[in-house]
This record gives structure tokens, sequence and C-alpha cells, in this order.
């Protein structure tokens, strides 16, 4: 791991930041205790090892971590997966609350946050919906910044980053200032990313899709048509900070012009403006010692627009709040109580609408307590209740008319433990019920849906989606040398999932015959009885050290199975078995990084999918660390998938249309003074 990468054991999350970085290591993320001590299994990223995985969407950035894919919809959109779920299923957080957009709903909806604006992510694998609610009951992505200052700044430092290259000639950069005098603060940042088509080994259709499409069909190659775009955005915020504490606000905007790898003649148009509000308070007399609040208000639009015209607009605007309360110690016990508070409308309006105009109301209260029975031995538990409630508007649609409101009770419970074998090892389990209520779109979707290829329905009637998880791990770490094993399993009794009817349907939901132009597979949602289970694996060990000479191995390995209980059919898009070995070198300021990815065939698919091939590619980094005064530089050079493979990832919707890159080269520079 470069400097800037923990993993898995808590002792990792205490090692000291790069200069110049604004956040302390240690995990904040499912954790109101702010202790180290992160009970579900977790990763976190910032830093050198943050700037060096930089790519081109925050799914393609993480992807490679344990138990963590990505959607990919063409180089600029990738959406995390945890454990092969995704969707609303896993919460993207912005400094702890939503940041709403429409990336949740369509694959070819780009998450809004670029890489090179984040400080610090944090992934934390398993249920989390203890803290965030249902949406989070496959896992947490958290991206962290410090628009708002949360310590004391005297006079002025600050960031730069710029790189070139890549399979698409993206030219990238980004730049922050803070500055302050002990009480005050300030931050401002900006960002800038532009790409060109992206580059691919050999033909963009797999060989299974070009015997499909037939002869005369016409095949790009080289290159995927309509894969460039370009985003900005940026940020000013400020803060007064004390010795107990801060309050401040901030304002960021993001602007994007991408193209749909699906449809050569479709751009899309994004725009989100999203304000935040943030205060710490600490040493509190009473019954509380902490108080934690933030709140976030988001306006969120897209337009598709189809050779020059817009056909639907996309919009979500709504705010969320919460507030974290830690309590002094009742006996035995540390733990934090809180509320949580969010509202939001989403929109898609135009003659292709997916779904109704649609207001969701949530509200929650949680707690979290742990007990410290020993030196060994570490225990907590929690509960979660949340109330949602969705109302649809018909607003002239004739097709929305008569959906009904619908309002959900939801609870969910955790346990866990950790118990020290010796210093360096240890074993940690957790157990979890939880409960999500079904989204607007499973419930009232009626329309097109072209980036799936599919006429969707909601099922109104739709029921709270119910699942059971566990995972156990061992956990080691002592001085350079750290890693972790685990399993996990998690069953579903109400897992609710698209349904083919077998049907081939228009725009309009009528039936065509096979072979008609545009012709969508009309799919309903279902609740049905799933499981997932699987293994991650991560480690790091010093091998060799004499002098400046440092040599460390690393490997990765992760394997997530999962299905429908009833038939018995693989659930859809789930990556194959992968495996990562990687040997770090370091010498002084010099740094290399040689990295060996595979990936299995993945056959396990649904019925009227198509499998995916394995593949194999070479990595290789080199870096270059040094002062310049109080500056600290990192040169680097950046070379993927040296061997030109052709890899298509088995959790991409358009793995058969649009592969990933081919043979690249990247070389960047990032300054911190």
């Amino acid at each position: 791991m470069a400097h800037g990468e923990t993993s898995q054991t808590p002792d990792a999350a205490t090692r000291t930041l790069i200069p110049g970085a604004a956040l302390e290591p240690v995990f904040v993320t499912a954790n109101p205790l702010r202790d180290n001590e992160l009970f579900a299994p977790a990763t976190a990223l910032y830093g050198d090892a943050l700037a060096l995985r930089g790519a081109d969407s925050l799914g393609a950035t993480l992807n490679g971590l344990p138990g963590v894919s990505t959607t990919t919809y063409g180089p600029m959109v990738g959406r995390p997966i945890i454990r092969g779920m995704d969707g609303d299923r896993i919460r993207l957080l912005q400094n702890g609350v939503a940041s709403f957009d429409a990336s949740s709903l369509s694959y070819d909806h780009a998450v809004p946050q670029d890489p090179l604006s984040i400080e610090r992510v944090e992934i934390v694998r398993g249920p989390a919906a203890l803290l965030y609610g249902g949406n989070a009951i496959g896992g947490v992505v958290n991206t962290i910044d410090n628009r708002i200052p949360r310590e004391p700044i005297k006079g002025v430092t600050g960031t730069v980053d710029a790189n070139y290259g890549g399979a698409n000639d993206a030219r990238a950069g980004a730049a922050q200032v803070e500055g302050g005098n002990g009480q005050f603060a300030f931050h401002v940042d900006a960002f800038d990313r532009e790409t060109s088509k992206l580059r691919v080994p050999g033909f963009v259709r797999s060989d299974r899709q070009r015997a499909l499409d037939g002869p005369d069909a016409p095949q790009p190659v080289g290159s995927i048509p309509n894969s460039d775009g370009r985003w900005h955005g940026g940020a000013v915020g400020t803060s007064y900070t004390w010795a107990d504490g801060y309050a401040g606000v901030s304002y960021n905007g993001y602007e994007a012009n991408y193209g749909s790898v699906a449809e050569d003649d479709v751009r899309l148009r994004m725009h989100q403006d999203h304000v935040a509000v943030a205060s710490e308070v600490r040493n509190l007399q009473g019954p509380f010692s902490q108080l934690d609040f933030d709140f976030g208000y988001t306006d969120y639009e897209h337009r598709e627009i189809d050779n020059g015209e817009t056909g639907t607009t996309f919009r979500n605007h709504g705010y969320e709040a919460r507030l974290e309360a830690r309590h002094r110690k009742l006996g035995p016990l540390d733990g934090a109580l809180g509320v949580q508070v969010s509202q939001n409308t989403f929109s898609a309006l135009g003659d292709e609408a997916l779904v109704p105009t649609s207001q969701t109301t949530n509200v929650a209260l949680f707690g979290l307590e742990e007990w410290a029975v020993n030196d060994a031995l570490k225990l907590s538990a929690g509960a979660r209740y949340e109330y949602v409630k969705l109302e649809p508007t018909a607003g002239g649609n004739e097709k929305f008319a008569g959906a009904p409101e619908r309002d959900f009770n939801a609870g969910s419970v955790s346990a866990g433990a950790r118990y020290r074998l010796d210093p360096a090892w240890s074993i940690v389990g957790n157990v979890a019920y939880t409960e999500r209520a079904p989204t607007f779109y499973e419930l009232y979707s009626n329309g097109p849906h072209d980036a799936t290829g599919q006429y969707l329905i909601g099922n109104p009637d739709a029921q709270k989606e119910k699942a059971v998880s566990t995972d156990l791990s061992l956990r080691f770490a002592s001085g350079p040398n750290k890693g972790s094993v685990g399993v996990f399993y998690s069953r579903f009794s109400n897992y609710l999932t698209e349904f083919n009817t077998g049907r081939l349907v228009d725009d309009n939901d009528h039936e065509v015959p096979a072979g008609t132009d545009d012709a969508l597979n009309e799919a309903v949602y279902r609740g049905v009885r799933a499981e997932f289970y699987g293994v991650e694996a991560d480690g790091k060990w010093r091998i060799f050290e004499k002098g400046a000479h440092l040599v460390d191995v690393e490997l990765v390995a992760d394997y997530t199975h999962a299905r429908n209980v009833d038939t018995g059919e693989a659930l859809p898009r789930i990556s194959p078995l992968r495996t990562t070995v990687a040997a770090d070198y370091g010498y002084g300021p010099f740094g290399a990084r040689a990295e060996m990815v595979h990936a299995w065939a993945q056959h396990r698919v649904p019925e009227n999918d198509l499998p995916t091939g394995s593949y194999t590619t070479l990595g290789l980094t080199l870096t270059y660390a040094f002062h310049a005064g109080a500056s600290h530089w990192l040169a680097y050079v950046r070379g993927e998938n040296l061997t030109n493979q052709e890899v298509r990832y088995a959790s991409s919707v358009v793995r058969d249309i649009a592969p990933e890159g081919g043979r690249s080269v990247m070389v960047g520079l990032r300054t911190t003074f």
C-alpha cells in the first residue's frame, strides 16, 4: 500500500498522513465513538495512495479494493459495488450525509464527484444500515473533504494535482487553498477533467455480441464511440474553530457533459449544487460529552440529449440532516445516540419518463453501545428505527395515474465482538438484521430504460427488503505487516430485483415481434429469496529491509457467490474470483510498484446474460517524492494493462459493447504546501 491506505485492521488507521494532508486517519464512517476500533471490515484511501489510484470515476478509483467492484458505463461512469450489491443497497455519502443524484437509478448516470476533489474515501463493507439507513444494507462509501475546515489553520496551505494520459488521453487538474488565523479558516478548490474517446484492443464488441449482431452490423474497432467527456467544478467553505469544536458552511458545484457508450447520438449534461453545514462540540458538561451535526442540501439535474434535442430531464433535490450525541459512560457502556431526517423529490420529465415525480421522506433514530469487557474482549450492539414515506405525483402523465402512496417502518439491529488473541492477532465477528424500504423506482417504474435495454415496470405492492448478515474475520497487525482474511454471508427473505417477462415491447409497452429495431425486454420488479456469500483477503508483508531499501509484497483476493434461492439461478453482474499480487520497492525518495491482476471467467450468469472471459493485466508505477522548501512533491508515471489485454468486467451492464481501456501510460505531479 502507498502512503495513505488503510485496510481492515483497526491499528492501521493510526498511521500519520503525508505532510500537507488535512485529515487525521481516523475512521469516522460507521464509528461515532471515534476510537479507531471499527468492527466492520473497512478500507480507507487518502494522500499519495488515493492520488496514485485516481481514475475518471469514483467506481474505477475504488475498483479492486477488497470486496469492491464497479458498475462502469464507459470510462466516465462508475458507481461502487460492494460484495455484489449496488444501486440503493450501497449508500454513497459526502462527509457523512447524502448528496442526492440519479446514479442509483440507472447505470449510465455518473456520480457527480471527481476523485481529485476528494481527500479521503472510507468504504465499510457489509450492513451499515444501523447508522445510515436501509439503503446501506450492503455497505457505505463515504467521501470526505475539508471544504468545511474542522481543525484550526494558521497561515496558508494548499494542494495542486495534475495528470495526463491513460487510454483516453485524460487531462485532469485540481487545486485547493486553505488558510486561517487559528480561529477563522477558509477553503477554496477547483477541478477540471477532459477526456477523448477510450482506446481498446481490437473490436469494441465482444465475440459473443458480434455473433448475435449478425454479419451486416457495423463493428467499431480501436476506440469506443461517444466515450469522451468533460466535467469541472469547485467549492468554497469557511468555519470558525475553537479548542472544543468547530462550525462552518460550504458550497460546491459540479458540471459534466459526456457521451452514452450505448447510443452514439446521446449526450448527458449534468449539473449539481450542494450546500453543507457542519459542527462539532466536544467536552460538554452533562449527560452528553460530544455533539456532531451535519446538514446537506442538494439541487441536481441532468438532461439526456438525443441528436441535439433534450429527451428526458432528471431532477433530484432535497436535504439530509444528522445529529449524533456521544453520551458519558453508563457503567461499562460507551455509546452514542442519533437522529437523522431527510427529504428529497425526484422527477423524470419528458416523453420517455421512467418514473413519476416522487417525494421520499425519512426520519430515523439510532444508537450504538460498546463494552470493553477486558483488554482482550470488546462487544458492541446497536439498533435503528426509521420511518419512510413515498408520495408519487402523476403530473398529467396517465401511465402514473393512481400510483399509491406508501409508508414503511423499518428496523435494524446488530451485534459485534472483537477478541484479541495477542497484541498482533484478533478475531472480529458481526451479525445484523436489516430492513430496507423499496425505492420509488422499484415501486412506480413504468417506462423505457434504454441504458439496460428494458421496459421497467415497478411493483407498487412491494414489501420491505429483509436480510440477516454475518461476517467473521481474522486480523493481523505488527509494524509494517498487516493482513486480514474473512468470510461473509447474507440471506434476503425479500430481495427486490428485475425479472424479464419474456415479452419484447416498444417505448409504449406494446408488444413487438423479435428483430424489431429498438425492441426492449419487458421487466418487472419482484421480491425473491436470495443469498450472498464469499471470502475476502488482503495483506502486506515487509520481505526485505536493509538501509534505505524496502521491499513489500501485497495480496488482495475476493470472491462473491450470489443466487436466487427460489430458482438457484445466479444473480446478475457479480464479479468473479479476483486476485491482485503486487510488489512495492522503496529507496529513499524513489518508489516502484509492479502489480498483476487476474480475474477468472464468470460463467454463473442469469439466463439471457452473456458470460465474461478471464483476463490478466500488468501494471507498473514509478514515483519520486521530494521537498522544495516547505512543499512536498510527488511525481509519478503509471502504466496500466501493459500487455494490452481485452478486459470486460462482469459487473458492467455494457460489458459486451464497451470494454475497459487498453494499454495506457499516465504521468502526474502532486504537491502539497
